[in-house]
């Protein structure tokens, strides 16, 4: 991975750490566990024009900090997060921010949105992509697996389907809960175009993004991206409990040396 690219998935997640230290709030590990995802879609690959909807809301922090980098949130308005009249609120919620379009947190909802903006692409004639990062979890539900039927009867292949296959749910691993619902051949049999991926491998997200504007196939694009929850903070890594839990001043100041020292600054 580049330097420019490391810095940043470090200076990102030092800040979504602040954040929900500010906040004492939890939610931590799902957030660090899709923060590459977002630097390759929606920081390094989404045009002007295009759509990201953040499935998994609960992973918010990730979202609010990419956007604060994009300089679609304020410093001001992010220092915000948590607090009481915040449109920074624990999930996404919508009409406040144009990077955040629809509220979502309610899992299961993201991807027949994004799949709906797909298909109002395609009816109107443009070529634009419909990104949606979603949960593992997620992949437990219905209407995921109806809107996935949709966008490949109707030949979305605009829509780019996110996947942080990082193993975990709130009540365990995903393997003990429904089986492993977000493995690659379940997209594939319903006729899906998926790619599996690591997850943290930026350079590849970028890559594999650029290699699906180009492929025309009438499918949608599913990226099945294994990643670790908690990456970038040992004690997170892996845990459950961390879906939940907030920090401590003494556990908030480890993660900060740990994110340094995998992700020098300048």
């Amino acid at each position: 991975m580049s330097a420019d690219l490391k810095q940043l998935a470090g200076q990102l997640r030092l800040k979504a750490l602040e954040l929900y230290k500010m906040a004492n709030a939890g939610h931590i590990g799902c957030s660090l566990s899709c923060m590459d995802l977002m630097i390759g879609s929606l920081v390094r690959q989404k045009r002007p024009t295009e759509s990201f909807i953040l499935s998994k809301g609960h992973a918010a922090a990730s979202l609010y900090t990419c956007l604060n980098y994009l300089g679609e949130i304020s410093d001001e308005t992010l220092l915000t997060f948590y607090q009481n009249g915040t449109t920074l609120p624990a999930h996404p919620a919508p009409n406040k921010h144009a990077g955040i379009p629809f509220a979502t947190g309610s899992l299961g909802h993201g991807l027949p949105i994004a799949t709906g903006i797909a298909n109002a692409n395609r009816l109107m004639g443009q070529d634009d992509l419909t990104f949606v990062l979603m949960s593992d979890g997620e992949t437990n539900e219905g209407t995921t697996w109806e809107a996935l039927h949709f966008a490949v009867a109707n030949r979305l292949d605009r829509l780019v389907v996110l996947v942080d296959r990082n193993r975990l749910q709130g009540f365990g691993y995903t393997e003990d809960i429904l089986g492993d619902s977000a493995a690659p051949h379940k997209f594939e049999a319903i006729g899906a175009d998926v790619t599996e991926i690591d997850g943290h491998d930026i350079p590849l997200i970028i890559a594999t993004i650029d290699t699906l504007r180009d492929r025309r196939d009438g499918r949608p694009k599913v990226v099945v991206a294994n990643t670790v929850k908690g990456k970038g903070v040992s004690y997170m890594e892996n845990r459950m409990e961390w879906h939940y839990l907030p920090m401590s001043a003494d556990l908030y100041e480890q993660a900060r040396e740990e994110v340094l020292q995998a992700y020098p600054q300048p």
